[in-house]
């Protein structure tokens, strides 16, 4: 009888995104954060309690929110403004077009509990449109890391990048999946598994799902390259062109629609470069019934297992 294995570790990002904005604070007194009544679920108690002059709570109002943020960076300081990412995306969209993009202030946008990490409330409080939203806008780097490392990396990063951001956070606990001491750089993918005859490539919270899949599709002598793409924009053309001409299939999975997203963004890569078979996991176009997001992901064909199927029935059409 095989002995039972451990289940990996699960880890909420939003307590590496909270204390690595607490040390980056410690060290830069122009970092503030501001939140729309969210200083629970933007996991940022320690925040307040350490600097309490330098978190501003707008309330239940993205809108100022996102201008009061505009205003603190052009008065000289650094503002995380957080919110869950359904509201401060969709609510405040005018705003982060002219305040952030357009005037590209040094602004770092963070979406708390994105994708269908609120499964249990339902439809609206699902953000499964910010992609798209986001990453039409000039100027604004989108990510969305995979782990607590990357995640603690990226926020490191948008300290220290000049212009604004928007960085896309999930309450849903995922594995470690990059080193310790891992150094984000924009707009790169990571190739986390080689493979050459189909390529997965997701961000967030199904990175480690395509990882799964890859290891069931070993066992059915498929050899799968994984790719985290967590940097939606600018996308990594060059490790998209070499997937696509090195394996000749691409399977994207995501947690958001499938139009105008991750999948979206890879499509436009291979359409205008190397044009082969790919196949774009997600919301399939719908409003996101109520249920947790593990139920959800699986409903609408992201389980490991069902992303193993995608890809194998892919290389089919190869």
């Amino acid at each position: 009888m095989n002995a039972p294995v451990n289940p990996p570790k699960l880890y909420d990002c939003r307590d590496a995104f909270a204390a690595t904005l607490e040390r980056l604070a410690a060290e830069n007194e122009t970092i503030v954060a501001v939140c729309n009544d969210s200083v629970g679920s933007s996991k940022l108690g320690g925040f307040k309690s350490k600097f309490p002059d330098r978190l501003v709570n707008v309330g239940i109002a993205e809108q100022n929110m996102v201008g009061v943020g505009a205003g603190l960076a052009n008065g000289g300081r650094l503002p995380y403004v957080c919110g869950a990412s359904p509201f401060l995306t969709g609510r405040s969209l005018e705003q982060i077009k002219a305040d952030i993009s357009y005037s590209n202030a040094n602004v770092k946008l963070v979406g708390i509990s994105s994708g269908m990490a609120y499964g249990e409330l339902g439809p609206t409080h699902h953000s499964i449109e910010d992609f798209a939203w986001t990453r039409v806008l000039p100027n604004l780097p989108v990510i969305a890391p995979c782990d607590r490392i990357e995640t603690a990396a990226a926020v490191e990063w948008a300290a220290s990048y000049n212009g604004p951001c928007f960085l896309r956070l999930s309450r849903v606990g995922v594995p470690d999946l990059l080193p310790e001491g891992h150094k984000f750089e924009v707009g790169k993918a990571n190739l986390l598994r080689e493979g050459s005859d189909v390529t997965l490539i997701a961000n967030g919270t199904l990175t480690h799902r395509i990882v799964k899949a890859a290891e069931i599709l070993a066992g059915r002598g498929i050899k799968a390259r994984v790719l985290n793409m967590a940097t939606v924009r600018p996308i990594d053309e060059a490790a998209i062109i070499a997937a696509a001409n090195e394996t000749g299939a691409i399977v994207t999975a995501e947690e958001h629609s499938i139009f105008g997203g991750l999948g979206s963004a890879v499509a436009e890569v291979v359409v205008d470069n190397t044009p082969v078979p790919m196949k774009r996991l997600g919301v399939p176009g719908v409003y996101a019934p109520t249920g947790s997001a593990e139920f959800l992901l699986d409903e609408f064909g992201m389980a490991p297992a069902a992303i193993a199927d995608a890809a194998q029935a892919l290389i089919k059409r190869k």
